[in-house]
Order: structure tokens, then sequence, then C-alpha cells
């Protein structure tokens, strides 16, 4: 396809959920070789909760790949095109979506989940601690401010503003909000753009990883990386992660 096809096809196609299915073979992300697996870290603690909450579902397409659930699962989303996505998905399964304007306020009762979960997603430490019940677990996966950071440079774009996101950071705030964290890991594995369409989809539905980004402000960019692309020369960026497990402190600990 020429640069224009591409990039028209790269504006138009329709993107749902979280699936990122539509990237097969144009964008390959190596997140097997993380030295964790997060839903295998969730499915280790899902049969002894009673209740969960997931931040972020997105589609709820992970969220649905659990079942079976707890009999009170619940999911936030916070992007009003997802909102009926997941509802058409986890409201079949008996799960309440639960609509939020801000990712760090959960419109939930106090102590009333078991296991909270977050891929992906913000959180206040806060916040979890309070839906939490005493002696339940929260287990995240985050994407770290070094996130495929090579994308930036290429386009000449500034970096990200929570560059400094990391492991030690959320780690850190966990600590202090009253949570004892029992496991970690980090970890920056490579992520391949084979051609700028899958590049542009990829910054159209992630508007935080370029604030601002337009196709004709980054033009002459964009085809220097397609004449590099169709020269057998991918972009190669490392997706920066991390993930952690952490417990409310028992009282007086």
């Amino acid at each position: 396809m020429t640069y224009d096809e591409l990039i028209k096809e790269a504006l138009t196609t329709p993107f749902e959920g979280w699936d990122f299915g539509v990237f097969k073979g144009r964008m390959t992300e190596e997140s097997a070789a993380l030295p964790w697996d997060y839903p295998g870290l969730v499915k280790e603690r899902l049969a002894q909760a009673g209740s969960l909450l997931d931040l972020g579902t997105g589609g709820g397409e992970l969220l649905s790949s659990f079942a079976p659930l707890p009999g009170r699962t619940a999911a936030t989303e916070g992007w009003a095109p997802n909102v009926p996505v997941a509802r058409k998905r986890l409201e079949p399964m008996g799960v309440q979506v639960v609509e939020v304007g801000d990712d760090d306020r959960l419109p939930l009762p106090d102590g009333s989940f078991e296991l909270i979960v977050s891929r992906h997603e913000s959180y206040d430490p806060d916040e979890i601690r309070r839906v939490l019940t005493p002696g339940g677990v929260f287990i995240t996966q985050q994407v770290g401010g070094e996130d495929l950071a090579e994308i930036n440079a290429a386009l000449g774009a500034a970096p990200h503003e929570y560059a400094d996101w990391n492991l030690a950071g959320a780690a850190a705030e966990l600590t202090e909000a009253g949570f004892e964290v029992s496991w970690q890991g980090e970890a920056r594995v490579e992520t391949v753009f084979h051609d700028v369409g899958a590049l542009v989809l990829f910054l159209r539905i992630t508007p935080w990883h370029v604030p601002g980004f337009d196709v004709e402000r980054y033009g002459d960019r964009l085809r220097a990386l397609h004449e590099e692309m169709r020269a057998g020369r991918p972009l190669r960026a490392h997706a920066h992660r991390f993930a952690l497990v952490a417990r409310p402190a028992p009282a007086g600990g």
C-alpha cells in the first residue's frame, strides 16, 4: 500500500474495546517475554476471592477470559465508547459495569471487594485501600513512563509527561498508603511497528502517547518512517511494564 493509503486506513479503521487483533502481523509486541504472567497472577488468587473488581476493563475482553467469576464481580471503565461494549460482553455474565468520570475515584462502597485488579489503568492507592476488604489483595500491571519512548524520539515529539512513573515510585506510593507489597517486577520488551499505518492507528487509539498527534503536523517524520519500513527497517521500540501485588498492612503493623 502507498503512504496515503496506509494513513487513510489508519484514520478510518473501526476500533472498539481493547482488542489488538487488528494489529496482527503489523505490530508485534513480545509480551510473552515478560518475566511474569499477569493473567496467571490474577487466576492464582481468583479461586479464593468471593468478590472481584476490575479497573479499566476496556471492552471486558480480559475479564471475561477469567470465567467463572466470583458471584460479586464489577468492572469500571472511563472511556465512554468502551462502556456499551463492556456491558454487552459482561452483563450477561452477571458483572456490574460502572462508568467512571475520574479513573482515580471509585463510586463503590467501602470494603466491598476482596480482590481488585488493574491492567494498564491508573489508580489512587487510598481509593484502592478504601474499597478493598481488610484482608484483600490488589494486583496491577502498569505501563511505565519510558514506554515506547522510541516513537516519540522518531517523531521528534516531547517525552511522556509521566516519564518518571516506574516500579520504585509505585511501590513507595502503595507503602505510604498503608500497603505491604508482597511481589513486584519490572521489564522492557521489544515492540516492532512494521508499517506506518499500524503506527498511526496505534497513536490514534492511545492519544496520551503523543498528545496533539496529527498526521499533517508529523507528516515529514511519518513519510521518512514509511520509507524506512518499506526498505525493511521497521520501527523498533520497547514497552515498559511493571507489576505489583499488595495488600493492606495489618493494623498496628
